[in-house]
């Protein structure tokens, strides 16, 4: 297949997932509960908040959390992937910083183009421009690009991308560069070029170096798991202070050059971010929108307790984002374990939860929708397979009789959510006790969530966490949720089932190996169906973003592509005076 031809399937899947992401698809969305023309969340969809912002200010973030890891090794779970690559790092190829279709668009970011690939897709090729420099005024080099890539291996950087272990040529047995051992596949001839041999051609490769793990990380810096608090900056913004769990402070990186940068516009002097805060007050605090929230934002979603505060003001709704995910929420059952060992046990579940019950839970159906497949609209044609055809509100009697022939009347199972998702996980205990489940329900703080899920030493009997493509492709979703390959005993990120089953990893290799990226498209969705019958997990919900703003901030928008978070690139304040930090 030509060059031409891979860019041009590429950039359809990427335009595929702008439809799906932010609404645009009518038909997918009069398919969907809760979704249409008459969602009352809706109103702003694909707009920018606030007109052009104005340079200057502090532009402040009110919290309930630290985050999970800035480390772009380690930096792989929205928004902090969001903010980590917009503000602190560049990565080779980024997506516009617009909302719509438009932010699906992929750009060169460090690279002067969207690489080169040779070898039939095995090989591809970055150029970096020149200018680039760190917060030091030191140059980005290609080299750094290939350390932070080296760095994604080692074990005790957990809980970054794995696409650099999955595409890379000859990183079998690599533990990183730490040791003074280097990647072969990843070459680089002089400063500004980087080559990438991989194992398997990818004609998607451009849409993955926007992850961070292709941002540089100079040798020189290197300070392993304590990276995480202070990245060295090559983007707009380097940090000022952080005390972890209280405040994050970023000021201008002086030695940004706007020149080289078509992406992001660094409006404001400060960033303030304020941690550990509960959810109901930053959005009283926001709603209210007085001295220094007036020009604040929300990191963590709008709680649906507060949605009977915002939709019926006109004023305050005129401030909200509620961006399609473009992901899908899952009760992941532990398949490693009694009793979810048992397919029946499995099936049962489909059966047993209210998902009606937990839409509810999650602020109704302005802000949810049911999950009927595991793949999300964007990557199965624009409306999610219902191959299993259950009522949204379930059904206990079939999931009882399951149970009883698989000899288990009865049982006692727990659960982890993080604690912004208590009220769903009540739900979820109310629904299964209809089929005589008992679930012991443990709320876990947002910041530590990942990681206690991720250890399989730590794992509960079922979690309940969702997946969102990185960029539009299969191969962005079910082999990092299904392929029992991808488990680790620490940092384990989206196969939170430990499901492990030959005849799904055998189709995914099937799959990767295609040329075409349509039949690959069709291929997973055929494969979602699949999975479906043997239920490692529940697709529960397609969730909105909600997230609020002040009435000083302008040019916010929920990005189409990252989980219609805000876009840190171009946001600002209307008037940079009445800020405050």
């Amino acid at each position: 297949m030509t060059k031409r031809t891979r860019l041009a399937l590429a950039t359809a899947l990427v335009a595929a997932l702008a439809l799906g992401a932010s609404g645009c698809s009518g038909d997918a969305k009069k398919s969907s509960a809760g979704g249409g023309a008459s969602n009352p969340a809706t109103g702003n969809e694909g707009k920018i908040l606030g007109g052009t912002p104005v340079r200057g200010g502090t532009l402040t973030i009110l919290s309930n959390q630290d985050f999970a890891h800035l480390d772009p090794a380690r930096n792989w779970v929205m928004p902090a992937m969001d903010f980590g690559t917009r503000l602190l790092y560049r990565t080779l190829v980024t997506f516009k910083a617009e909302p719509g279709d438009a932010g699906s668009e992929l750009v060169p970011d460090l690279a002067t183009d969207l690489g080169t690939p040779s070898n039939g897709g095995r090989t591809w090729t970055f150029t970096l421009k020149e200018g680039v420099k760190y917060e030091d005024g030191s140059p980005v080099r290609a080299q750094d690009v290939k350390y932070n890539v080296e760095r994604s291996f080692a074990p005790d950087l957990t809980g970054g991308p794995d696409y650099a272990a999955q595409y890379l040529a000859g990183t079998e047995g690599y533990k990183g560069p730490l040791d003074g051992k280097h990647l072969d596949s990843v070459k680089t001839p002089d400063d500004r070029t980087i080559v990438f041999e991989l194992e398997r051609p990818v004609a998607e490769f451009s849409a993955t170096t926007t992850l961070p793990t292709f941002a540089p990380v100079p040798e020189s810096q290197e300070k392993g798991t304590q990276y995480d608090s202070r990245p060295f900056s090559s983007g707009p913004y380097k940090i000022e202070s952080y005390d972890r769990d209280k405040k994050l402070v970023l000021v201008r990186n002086e030695h940004w050059d706007e020149r080289t940068d078509t992406v992001r516009k660094a409006y404001p002097d400060k960033f303030v971010v304020v941690m550990g805060l509960k959810g109901g007050q930053i959005d009283d605090r926001v709603i209210a929108g007085e001295g220094a929230d007036a020009s604040a934002v929300q990191y963590s979603d709008m709680r649906p307790e507060s949605a009977p505060k915002v939709l019926p003001e006109p004023d305050v709704k005129a401030r909200l984002l509620a961006e399609s995910q473009g992901c899908t929420e899952m009760l992941h059952l532990n398949n490693s374990r009694a009793p979810f060992d048992d397919p029946e046990v499995r099936e049962a579940m489909q059966y047993a939860v209210d998902k009606e019950a937990v839409v509810t839970a999650g602020g109704g159906p302005a802000l949810n929708e049911v999950a009927t497949a595991y793949l999300p609209p964007a990557l199965s044609g624009g409306e999610q397979a219902d191959t299993l055809k259950i009522a949204p509100a379930g059904d206990p009697a079939k999931a009882r009789e399951l149970l009883k022939a698989a000899g288990r009347e009865t049982l006692k199972v727990s659960l982890a959510v993080s604690t912004g998702d208590k009220g769903k996980a009540e739900a979820l205990q109310q629904g299964l006790a209809r089929a005589g489940i008992e679930v012991v329900v443990d709320t876990v703080d947002p910041g530590a969530y990942y990681d206690v899920i991720g250890d399989l030493s730590t794992t509960p009997d079922m979690t309940l966490a969702g997946w969102c493509p990185d960029y539009p492709s299969g191969a962005t979703w079910i082999p990092f949720v299904f392929d029992g390959r991808t488990i680790k005993d620490k940092g384990n990120q989206g196969n939170y089932s430990q499901f492990r089953d030959d005849a799904t990893m055998k189709r995914i290799d099937e799959i990767n190996a295609m040329a075409d990226a349509k039949e690959a498209g069709r291929a997973w969705i055929d494969l979602d169906a699949a999975l479906m019958a043997k239920s490692p997990a529940v697709p529960v919900l397609l969730e909105r973003k909600p997230l609020l703003v002040g009435p000083n901030v302008a040019g916010a928008f929920g990005h189409p592509v990252w989980t219609g978070t805000i876009d840190y690139a171009t946001i600002g304040l209307k008037d940079p005076s009445k800020s405050q930090g």
